[in-house]
């Protein structure tokens, strides 16, 4: 595993990728146009928490797309203390976070959250990362499968 990892600061907008100690890039960043903590599916909020990219994808309609360990093994708790999820599906998202792969991205708790470049719309996203499509490209190429990112308020 790398040294790299990224922070994500929400209400300051901004991604800032480091190698160790140093950081090595800093880029603005486009987030779900609801401010809080994801909860589910369609809520339209970028989650918050630790996380790590769990799958590249250099193909995707966004230009590249890093995706992201969401939802959590504590999102998969609270699913199921909410009843959105079951405890199979649970059972599902903690062990693949437990093995550090992509978890379920197909349950009421939403998925397929991400890293990648601009999106259509260019105030906001439905829940992922977005940053300009001139940096998307030395991003993906900086980041590899199992780096850390942080994603605060």
């Amino acid at each position: 595993m790398s040294a790299r990892h990224v922070v994500i600061t929400k209400h300051a907008r901004i991604l800032i990728v480091y190698d160790g100690d140093e950081e090595v890039l800093r880029l603005p960043a486009v987030l779900g146009k609801n401010p809080a903590d994801k909860i589910r599916e369609g809520d339209l909020a970028t989650p918050e928490g630790e996380f790590y990219v769990c799958y590249k994808n250099p193909d995707s309609k966004y230009h590249r797309f890093l995706g992201l360990s969401y939802p959590t093994a504590e999102d998969a708790d609270r699913g199921v203390r909410d009843r959105l999820i079951s405890p199979a599906e649970a059972d599902e998202i903690r062990q693949a976070i437990a093995t550090r792969k992509c978890p379920p991205w197909k349950t009421a708790l939403g998925g397929e959250v991400g890293i990648h470049g601009p999106c259509p719309n260019v105030t906001w996203t439905h829940g992922c990362i977005a940053v300009p499509a001139e940096h998307i490209a030395r991003l993906y190429d900086l980041l590899e499968i199992g780096d850390d990112v942080t994603i605060l308020p």
